[in-house]
């Protein structure tokens, strides 16, 4: 429904759904409204089928490539087996179209598992519907399924209810309503009935209810007014669905890096099909039958050797083992390829209220009797010192007042700690009473030293922002009234000051003047006062009769205390260039005071953008403004979302941090999501990435360094990928075109590895050593260097090194292949030592891979993992020249142990030589 309740009196919102205030909907109304409307429940997102979601690896550019070679095979198969009957060469090619297929699935099987184990937002919030709700309907109330409400439905609710549905109240009896979940407020909001004015900020709207709030005190009836979708919970659900998932940086590079490769390998798969077919026909005039199956076999030998095929599989088990990392530092990974992004991160958008703070309201100074005192202690623990304490007099009055007008108490659980119970304002006021000694139980309780009773409550609302009580103390009456200090100041006649009473108007500025000092050091303030009342005006006088010519007894400074480990993470982050930003609901000089504890800003005077005014900014305005300004105030989920939309529109990499649901929108349209743990809602943790096991912000700081480690040994990974993929193309091209006529028993068309052997390559003796570069430990102190720019390409300084190491290795293959010809070796005995010396080329030169630097610049044996990957593809790959079986399957032959030994140190030989020829000549070119 459209339709602003808030601004409509009882009657009118009553005439406008077409419901009796005391008999409620009928049932074949409410039948006829389900139909119109729909459940009251929040809309799912249309999910894929498991199947669709399956075959979408289908459509990476390197599984296509891979296709492609399983089509090559199966139609040289079918050649070798149709047309020229050499049913030996048939069967190799359908050996290869099995392994290719079956490295396909395996891909497709491990991004189906993490794709749909991330389905679970919308269903988190969706779940915060299903509860019973006292409803009216035909004269009569009773309980419904919330699901089954409708527009225009009378519900009553009472202390410790949820609020199903947004509400317009038509009766409140000390009502107060906890809607942190859409406001980031921690205190509880008064509601009242009265109609407001159509500009009445949602925070503000005292006359609603909305769905997902809880019922912290008191009771109300009111008329259903939206449910489902048009509640203003189920806006926050329709954010999340039109915030979308960003891809990640790794995602985009690796992306946009295998779509290059997949149009290199595509032009040189014909390159060497027109190459060969033009090469055989120039030769002898004719292309013979029998040559085709060899030509296919070289063009899908190439296909294999053009892309990393392994990279998908070995990229998730090297962020795998980043996700490991980062559990054992209490951070819960969710999406694999956020892992990387922390490391790119170069904004951390963080919510203050539970996330930089602990979210529990500690008074830590006050001012009374015309004194500062100064309190210890932090949290609901009744243990501190007030400094000074040489004279108690100064604020028993104060004291004894403040938690007097006030309903909130603190008890022991079974495990003696100290848990609150109301309004965290108020809990912090019983919390500073009781270090005094002073309690309101106590106080109440009759005795010689006390006469006490409370005569009337007359609760907080935000249009007043004052709470009050009278009470009758040894046969006088009094009211006490606390609330916002500049309230509290109009309403004032009198100050106490020095144990008197002085005229308010003459000590205003020294009034104004505490209470900036106390916002100056981002506390919050709340002020107390007291009025003698003659006994009509204390029992029948109206509220607004009774908290007026007030005498202030004085000031309580609240702090939502910063989380201790903070302020030396946002150091730490600060030196990694990482600028952490600041939103919260709360007012602009409290954030601005807290920002500049923690660190966040330098500058006691920094800028913050408050809600309103970045409304009333263009989006190009605020593009402007993002990238200096730290601290947003009184801001909105919508708001959240283009502040990080324009971080991300500067190219910066955001990662936002939340607890409440109000977060849950932005931490999905940031690059990655933080949740906590702990005291962070359901939905939240379900629309995160990143789960801070402990709530620690210095989790965030040891994931920032996860993450760039991780990254550095993503591009150690892909240096020692590329560089074998490059030798594999080259030992095959240089077979192409440098094999002209036979040589020995080899044909000019024999390539100069199978397929499979390169499959092998790539899937054992090379991804092996590259899950363990997942292992190792990072060159240098990552956290003093700026983020990475992920606009930059992956392969960024790497690329000459990757081209001459491969080509010296692709070289070396095809000269060992070329030798073993020349010596009238057979077929597969020539692959075998080319694919031996590919092998333990590239074992040789992982070593080298693990550093940006040369193989001379790190300790070989620090990465034990790395050490025993290595044996076993070294000796894995010996064996399948030695197993009849492999022979069969790859092409592979025994060699005498003279040349066993000759392919597993030679290959040595350009890995050293070249890092050795950097050492020498102190070359720091990346070659």
């Amino acid at each position: 429904m459209s339709l602003k309740a808030y601004t409509l009196s009882q009657e009118d919102i009553l005439h406008q759904l077409n419901v009796a205030r005391t008999r409620g909907l009928s049932q074949v109304e409410v039948d006829r409204r389900l139909a119109k409307y729909g459940p009251n429940e929040l809309a799912q997102a249309p999910e894929e089928s498991k199947l669709k979601l399956f075959f979408h690896s289908f459509k990476e550019p390197i599984i296509i490539v891979l296709m492609v070679a399983v089509v090559l095979a199966t139609l040289s198969a079918i050649y070798d087996f149709q047309v020229t009957k050499n049913y030996s060469h048939g069967v190799a090619a359908v050996y290869e179209a099995v392994a290719i297929a079956i490295l396909i699935f395996v891909n497709a099987f491990i991004a189906f598992y993490q794709a749909n184990s991330a389905r679970k937002s919308l269903a988190a919030l969706a779940q915060m519907s299903h509860h019973q709700i006292n409803t009216l309907r035909d004269g009569t109330w009773g309980p419904v399924d919330t699901t089954q409400l409708v527009p225009g439905d009378i519900v009553a609710v009472k202390m410790g209810d949820f609020i199903e549905g947004d509400v317009r109240w038509l009766k409140v009896a000390e009502l107060q309503v906890n809607e942190s979940h859409l406001t980031g407020e921690a205190d509880a909001i008064t509601k009242a009935t009265q109609a407001l004015a159509e500009d009445t900020q949602l925070g503000d709207q005292q006359n609603m209810g909305f769905s997902g709030s809880t019922v912290v005190n008191g009771n109300g009836i009111g008329v259903i007014v939206g449910t489902g979708m048009t509640t203003e919970l189920g806006k926050i659900a329709d954010l999340m669905t039109s915030a979308g998932q960003q891809k990640t940086p790794i995602e985009k590079n690796i992306n946009a890096l295998t779509k290059k490769l997949m149009l290199v390998a595509g032009a040189i798969v014909l390159f060497t099909i027109l190459y060969d077919v033009s090469k055989e026909f120039l030769r002898s005039g004719t292309l013979e039958l029998a040559k085709v199956p060899e030509i296919l076999s070289s063009a899908i030998a190439l296909a294999v050797a053009s892309i990393p095929d392994a990279m998908p599989v070995v990229l998730s088990i090297v962020l795998t083992i980043g996700a490991t990392i980062l559990a054992k530092n209490n951070g819960l990974i969710k999406s694999l390829s956020s892992v990387e992004t922390l490391g790119a991160t170069s904004y951390i958008a963080s919510d203050k209220t539970g996330t930089l703070t602990k979210n529990q309201m500690t008074v830590t100074k006050f001012w009374a009797n015309n004194a500062t005192f100064s309190v210890e202690g932090l949290g609901y623990d009744p243990l501190g010192d007030i400094i000074p304490n040489t004279n108690d007099a100064n604020y028993q009055q104060f004291l004894q007042a403040a938690v007097l007008d006030n309903e909130a108490e603190i008890m022991q659980d079974e495990d003696q700690n100290w848990q609150p119970y109301g309004n965290p304002t108020d809990v912090s006021l019983v919390v500073l009473a009781a270090k005094a000694g002073i309690s309101r139980s106590e106080l109440l309780e009759k005795n010689d030293d006390n006469d006490i009773d409370v005569v009337r409550v007359l609760p907080f609302d935000s249009k007043r922002k004052m709470m009050s009580v009278v009470i009758l103390r040894d046969g006088d009456y009094y009211v006490i009234t606390k609330g916002a200090p500049d309230v509290i100041l109009n309403q004032a006649e009198g100050i106490m000051l020095d144990d008197e009473i002085k005229p308010v108007a003459r000590y205003t500025k020294k009034f104004e003047s505490k209470i900036l000092e106390f916002a100056n050091d981002a506390l919050r303030t709340i002020a107390v006062s007291i009025r003698k009342l003659d006994e009509e005006t204390a029992l029948h006088g109206e509220v607004a009769a009774l908290e007026q010519q007030l005498t202030i007894l004085g000031v309580a400074g609240i702090i939502d205390p910063p989380r201790e480990e903070v302020k030396a993470s946002v150091a730490t982050l600060n030196k990694a260039g990482v600028h952490v930003v600041m939103i919260t609901g709360d007012h602009a000089a409290t954030a601005r005071a807290i920002a500049y504890q923690l660190g966040i800003v330098d500058d006691k005077n920094a800028q913050v953008i408050e809600g309103k005014e970045l409304e009333q900014l263009s989006d190009s305005e605020l593009y402007d403004l993002v990238p200096n300004t730290f601290v947003y105030a009184r801001v909105s989920p919508e708001h959240k979302q283009r502040i990080v939309k324009q971080l991300q529109a500067h190219n910066a990499v955001v990662a936002m941090t939340g607890d409440g649901i109000n977060d849950a929108p932005a931490l999905r349209a940031a690059d990655i999501g933080i949740a906590m743990g702990i005291n962070g809602t359901e939905v939240t943790k379900d629309a995160a990435d990143l789960v801070l096991l402990d709530d620690k912000f210095t989790t965030i700081e040891k994931s920032v360094y996860a993450g760039r480690r991780i990254f550095a040994n993503i591009r150690n990974f892909i240096r020692q990928e590329l560089v074998t993929n490059v030798a594999e193309v080259l030992s095959l091209i240089f077979g192409v075109l440098l094999i002209t006529v036979p040589v020995g028993q080899i044909t000019a068309t024999t390539p100069t590895l199978t397929a499979l052997m390169v499959l092998w390559v790539n899937m054992i003796s090379d991804s092996l050593p590259s899950f363990a570069l997942g292992y190792d430990q990072p060159e240098g102190d990552l956290m003093q260097q700026g983020p990475r720019n992920t606009k930059q390409s992956i392969l960024k300084g790497m690329l000459p090194r990757i081209f001459i190491r491969g080509g010296v290795m692709g070289l070396m293959v095809f000269l060992a292949f070329y030798w073993a010809a020349l010596q009238g070796m057979t077929i597969p005995q020539a692959q075998t030592i080319a694919f031996l010396t590919l092998v333990f080329g590239q074992l040789w030169h992982v070593f080298d891979a693990r550093s940006s630097h040369t193989l001379f610049s790190r300790n070989p044996f620090e990465n034990g993992r790395l050490n025993m990957a290595v044996a076993f593809a070294a000796t894995s790959s010996i064996l399948v020249t030695l197993m009849p079986f492999f022979n069969d399957v790859m092409g592979t032959a025994p060699l005498s142990p003279i040349l066993y030994l000759a392919v597993i140190f030679i290959p040595a030989l350009p890995t050293f030589l070249l890092s050795g020829f950097k050492v020498i000549f102190d070359i720091k070119e990346n070659i």
